[in-house]
C-alpha cells in the first residue's frame, strides 16, 4: 500500500475556519482524514500540507513514524506551529488509515483503552473583553452563568471560562474586581460540584498573574491556564511556585523538545498539547509520557473541529496520565453535517467507539456549502489604553 495522494478540504466554521486533510491510498476505497486547523493561518498550514506531499507520496501510510521523521528532520529548517500543524494533521490521517486497514479503532493500535469513558469540559467563551479592558466596566455575570447553566444541563461537569481581562505590565483594581466578581458569580451558580477553569490566553505579566492566581484561590479554580505568554518557560515557573491554584499550560508548544524545559522546571501541574500543532497523536503520546515522569496531569487543547475531536478521544482513551478533554460543539449547527461520525456522548463523557480508524468520515459535498472565509482580524484587535497592541 502506498500514499498516492494528500490534499486539504477548508470549511469555514464561523470563528476559524477548519483545515481537513486527506491522505489517500493506492488500496481502493481506503483514505484517512486529520485535521490541522490553526486559527488565522488557514492559508499558511494548507500550504504546508502541499508541500509536505511530495516527500511523502509514494510511502507506506502505515509507517507512521517514519513519516514523522521524514517531514520532520528533512525538512532542515524545524518548522514551528504552522509545519507542525500540516505534520498533525497528515500524521492523524495516517492512523486512520492504519486503522481502517487492520479492522480497528486507533486507541487500540495507541497501546488499548486505560479508562472506560473520557471527561469532557466545554469552553463558555469571554465576552466583549476589549469593550470590558477599554471601559472597565464589568457586564452582566448572568452572561456566563446563563452560558455554564445550559452546558451544566446536557450534564457536563466542568466548564471553562476567559474572565480576565487584556492587561498591560501592572493592572488597576478594576481588572481583578471584574474577574473575581465573574468567578464568584460563577462558583455560586453551579456549586462545588462543577468544576471552573480560567483561561487567561497568556495575557499577563509575572505580577498580573499572581495577582490573578490569589483574587480567584478562594473559588477553586480546577487550573488557571496560561497565564502568561509561553515565551518565557521561567516566568511560568515562577507563576507556578507562586500559584495557590494548579497551572496548566502548553497549548502553543509543538514537539516534545518545547515541553521539554516546562518538565525540567516544573513549570506547571498540568500540560495542555493540541493535537492538530504539537506533531500528531505519537508525539502527544511521547509528550504525555514525559508528562508523566513529572507527575502533571495532561489536558488537551482543542477548540477545533470533528475531526479533531475524533482524534482526541483516542489519545484521551489510551492515555495513563489524561485528566480532562476541551471539546468543542456549539461552533456551528452543522458540524456534524460535515463530519459523519461514530462518537457518543453520556452525561458529559465521550465514550469509546468499535469504529475502525477514528471513525469519522467527511461529507465532501457538504464540505463544499462552506467555503473558507477570510476571518475578520481587525474586530478582534486588543489595544491598551494608549493604543498599544495587548495580547489577545
Amino acid at each position: 500500500m502506498k500514499i498516492t495522494g494528500v490534499r486539504t478540504i477548508v470549511v469555514n466554521a464561523e470563528m476559524r475556519n477548519w483545515v481537513f486533510v486527506k491522505v489517500e491510498t493506492s488500496e481502493p476505497g481506503l483514505y484517512g482524514w486529520g485535521e490541522c486547523s490553526l486559527e488565522w493561518k488557514t492559508r499558511s498550514v494548507a500550504g504546508a500540507v502541499d508541500d509536505f506531499a511530495p516527500m511523502i507520496v509514494g510511502e507506506d501510510p502505515t509507517r507512521i513514524e517514519h513519516l514523522y521523521q521524514k517531514m520532520y528532520r528533512q525538512s532542515f529548517w524545524r518548522t514551528g506551529v504552522i509545519g507542525l500543524s500540516a505534520i498533525s494533521g497528515i500524521e492523524q490521517a495516517c492512523w486512520d488509515i492504519l486503522g481502517k486497514s487492520l479492522n480497528q479503532p486507533v486507541y487500540k493500535l495507541l497501546g488499548g483503552a486505560v479508562r472506560d469513558r473520557v471527561r469532557m469540559y466545554t469552553h463558555l467563551g469571554g465576552g466583549d473583553m476589549r469593550a470590558v479592558y477599554e471601559s472597565q466596566q464589568s457586564p452582566d455575570p448572568n452572561v456566563f452563568v446563563d452560558r455554564a447553566l445550559e452546558v451544566i444541563a446536557k450534564g457536563y461537569t466542568a466548564v471553562k471560562v476567559l474572565i480576565t481581562p487584556p492587561t498591560e505590565t501592572l493592572n488597576s483594581i478594576a481588572a481583578y474586581k471584574y474577574s473575581e466578581k465573574m468567578m464568584g458569580a460563577l462558583r455560586s451558580a453551579v456549586g462545588d460540584d462543577v468544576d471552573i477553569m480560567v483561561d487567561c490566553h497568556g495575557r499577563h505579566s509575572l505580577a498580573n498573574a499572581v495577582e490573578f492566581c490569589r483574587v480567584l484561590a478562594p473559588y477553586r479554580p480546577y487550573f488557571i491556564e496560561e497565564p502568561v505568554p509561553p515565551e518565557n518557560v521561567d516566568v511560568m515557573a515562577e507563576i507556578r511556585r507562586a500559584s495557590p491554584v494548579p497551572i496548566a499550560t502548553g497549548e502553543r508548544l509543538v514537539t516534545r523538545y518545547e515541553f521539554r524545559p516546562i518538565f525540567e522546571k516544573l513549570a506547571c501541574h498540568v500540560i495542555q498539547p493540541d493535537l492538530c500543532h504539537c506533531g500528531g497523536l505519537w508525539e502527544a503520546k511521547k509528550i504525555a509520557a514525559m508528562a508523566e515522569t513529572y507527575t502533571m496531569g495532561v489536558a488537551p487543547h482543542n477548540p477545533l473541529g470533528p475531526v479533531a475531536n475524533a482524534a482526541a478521544l483516542h489519545f484521551d482513551l489510551s492515555t495513563p496520565n489524561f485528566l480532562i478533554q476541551e471539546d468543542m460543539l456549539a461552533d456551528v449547527p452543522w458540524r456534524w453535517d460535515v463530519v459523519k461520525h461514530s462518537l457518543k456522548s453520556e452525561a458529559g463523557f465521550w465514550l469509546p467507539t468499535e469504529a475502525p480508524g477514528l471513525g469519522i468520515d467527511i461529507d465532501e459535498t457538504a464540505a463544499a456549502k462552506h467555503p473558507f472565509k477570510q476571518e475578520v482580524l481587525h474586530s478582534t484587535t486588543v489595544r491598551a489604553h494608549d493604543g498599544a497592541i495587548l495580547d489577545w
